[in-house]
């Protein structure tokens, strides 16, 4: 779900099994990336991920860093992430979205090698593409709650000038 010209592109890790099975990005039931999307004001109502379709109407897109789908990210290689991290540099300057939005610190660090990063705004670009490192909505990250996710989120709507759709 990635066309040119978006607001933002957001980037999961890499399929989880439902999502592999069910074709949907973020389709197991205690990911909290759908509420979240909505909670920050990126969408008008909380969309199920078989929806996933209708986020180009609202300037967004999504894709994953690595492609091959495994229970958990910590089953993925290093050099898994920074070829994914190649493909994915390509696919961003071939569609030239606004702002990359990488959910998940640790997989932004891996992909683009950058072991210091923080979650927000990042200093690198991909050509005009910003980046921006989200927390990981997945529920086994309970270092934050969806209401902290959806601020951070929200900081980002509000930095890619997108407006609150919840409003």
């Amino acid at each position: 779900m990635a066309a040119p010209g978006l607001g933002v592109l957001f980037c999961g890790i890499n399929p989880g099994l439902m999502s592999a099975a069910t074709g949907h990005h973020f389709a197991r039931p205690g990911n909290r990336f759908w509420p979240v999307l909505h909670l920050s004001g990126f969408t008008p109502r909380q969309l199920a991920p078989s929806e996933q379709g209708e986020l180009p109407a609202y300037g967004l897109g999504i894709t994953n860093v690595v492609a091959r789908a495994t229970a958990r990210a910590d089953e993925l290689s290093a050099e898994e992430f920074r070829e994914g991290g190649r493909l994915l540099v390509a696919r961003v300057e071939r569609l030239r979205p606004r702002w990359l939005a990488v959910v998940g610190i640790t997989a932004y660090r891996m992909a683009f090698d950058d072991r210091r990063a923080t979650i927000g705004s990042q200093t690198l670009t991909i050509g005009p593409t910003r980046i921006w490192a989200l927390p990981n909505p997945s529920g086994l990250n309970a270092h934050w709650t969806a209401q902290t996710m959806a601020e951070e989120f929200a900081r980002l709507r509000v930095s890619a000038r997108m407006p609150d759709l919840t409003a």
